[in-house]
């Protein structure tokens, strides 16, 4: 296990920022107040974290939210600001769990690219519900906030978990090709 940072991760880190960016204005559907389903945005930074582990994984999933809130702001305080941006995209990093060691896959191994994505996608899911309870409970109207962040949330990070399950499992063993 490499954990020395190195230019190559470094340099692979800042191209899948800049490809997630990129596939992040490629959007299915958007919802009213923000959150959408992209053409997997978030695969670049989760495959990042499958190569190199947890903690690059974070860190350049934090940086890719700083980057997106630059980008698309939306911004009320700065709790919000770390619940929606930095804590939510870091948790992308959490797909390194599923670092992956072989080229070939077994069942196993799509079991826990599946299980990276679900960690990854459900922290991003926790964070974003937790902001929706605290600075968008207006939006509820008569429904409890809890449930209307969860099933706002949910209705484009589910998709996104779908989209990105399916593609890194069909991409990897391509990918896991390229050298470190």
């Amino acid at each position: 296990m490499n954990k020395k940072w190195n230019v190559r991760m470094l340099a692979e880190g800042g191209v899948m920022i800049a490809l997630s960016i990129l596939l992040s204005y490629i959007i299915i559907y958007e919802a009213p107040q923000g959150g959408s389903v992209t053409a997997g945005s978030m695969i670049p930074i989760m495959f990042f974290a499958m190569r190199w582990g947890v903690g690059p994984g974070v860190f350049v999933g934090a940086t890719y939210g700083v980057l997106h809130f630059i980008l698309k702001p939306n911004f009320y305080h700065p709790v919000q600001f770390l619940l929606d941006y930095l804590i939510a995209y870091g948790f992308l990093g959490l797909a390194g769990i599923a670092k992956m060691k072989s080229r070939k896959l077994n069942g196993k191994d799509y079991f826990k690219i599946f299980l990276g994505v679900l960690l990854s996608i459900g922290g991003r899911f926790i964070s974003h519900l937790l902001s929706g309870v605290v600075f968008f409970a207006e939006y509820a109207g008569n429904q409890n906030p809890w449930i209307y962040s969860a099933i706002y949330n949910g209705g484009y990070l589910v998709p996104e978990l779908i989209i990105s399950s399916i593609i890194l499992m069909l991409l990897w063993k391509p990918l896991s090709k390229i050298e470190k």
